[in-house]
């Protein structure tokens, strides 16, 4: 049998690509680093590095998919920081409490995602708006939660299995790895990847070519949700610590990464690989200005440099590949 309609017009040049240049960009400050601090490149403070990125580069592959369908999730933050409070508070302390409690945190995310992607899809909410009004209704409902306060005790079990090392790799930069390479699969290897990227194009030429757009774009949401509770979960392993606003800012950093990687607000464009070059850009120039030495008002200053540097790299890099 044939593609439908939509797959025969899936753009599927567009899944995923990572702009040569945003890889060169990279590479320069990787080697800046190393000039600076010679330790940089060792394996055990790169992967350091990496698990630092972890919680930002898991919820990023969600936020990528919802951003290729032209829209947007503020939403991740909040939802961040109630998957720490929620799995923390159900953990108890106790191993025994860690599937129960990791399976709440997981459908709540999904949960939140669902919401969101059902009022854009069917009420047709601006999805700028909508995220940021879900935000501050989960960040209330974890408020009410958890009395205002941080709640519960994390397992000892839950930290030391993510915390581990498997040679000198985290385990967290496993699951962080994983996790890519399932976006991946998802952006280029489904009938799924290719809704996102035709809805992102054109909404109304994909419902014409019979592209189930609203069930994409809830499936897109859910899934920006899963991933922004399994961040929480990572954060929550990674800090020891529940909070209610442990993830307060997280979605800026996110949306820094997947613009970054070439994934805009128009939709259509970009993908999961820019996504992750992204990611290691923000994560190197956090790492280079540290090892400079430099005062926050210095920090801001050459991180905002680089990003713009890097970024003027990508775009000239895309209309070399585009000939334009």
């Amino acid at each position: 049998m044939g593609l439908p309609a939509w797959g025969r017009l899936a753009p599927a040049g567009r899944l995923g690509r990572g702009s040569l240049g945003l890889w060169l960009g990279l590479l320069a400050i990787i080697l800046v680093a190393a000039y600076f601090s010679p330790g940089f490149i060792q394996p055990i403070n790169f992967f350091n590095m990496l698990r630092q990125a972890s919680v930002v580069g898991i919820a990023a592959v969600g936020v990528t998919l919802v951003m290729i369908t032209g829209g947007v999730d503020l939403s991740i933050g909040a939802i961040i920081s109630f998957a720490s409070v929620l799995a923390a508070s159900l953990m108890a302390g106790e191993a025994a409490n860690i599937p129960l409690a990791v399976g709440v945190a997981l459908a709540m995310g999904a949960g939140v995602g669902v919401a969101n992607g059902v009022l854009v899809a069917r009420w047709k909410l601006p999805p700028f708006i909508l995220t940021l009004g879900t935000a501050t209704v989960v960040l209330g409902v974890a408020q009410l939660y958890t009395g205002g306060t941080a709640a519960g005790v994390v397992a000892p079990e839950f930290r030391q299995v993510l915390n581990a090392r498997i040679g000198p790799v985290p385990v967290l930069v496993i699951v962080f790895g994983l996790i890519v390479l399932a976006g991946l699969a998802v952006q280029n290897r489904t009938a799924l990847g290719r809704r996102l990227f035709l809805v992102g194009s054109n909404g109304a030429a994909a419902r014409l070519a019979g592209v189930p757009v609203q069930r994409t774009l809830v499936l897109a949401y859910l899934l920006s949700g899963l991933t922004a509770a399994l961040a929480g979960l990572a954060l929550l392993a990674r800090s020891g610590v529940s909070s209610t606003f442990a993830g307060q800012g997280f979605e800026f950093d996110v949306l820094a990464a997947v613009i970054l990687g070439g994934t805009t607000f128009e939709g259509g464009r970009g993908g999961i690989g820019g996504t992750l070059a992204g990611v290691l850009i923000l994560a190197t120039t956090f790492s280079l200005v540290s090892i400079l030495g430099l005062d926050f008002n210095m920090e801001l200053i050459v991180k905002g440099a680089i990003i713009f540097g890097v970024a003027a790299l990508h775009v000239m890099s895309q209309r070399r590949e585009e000939g334009t």
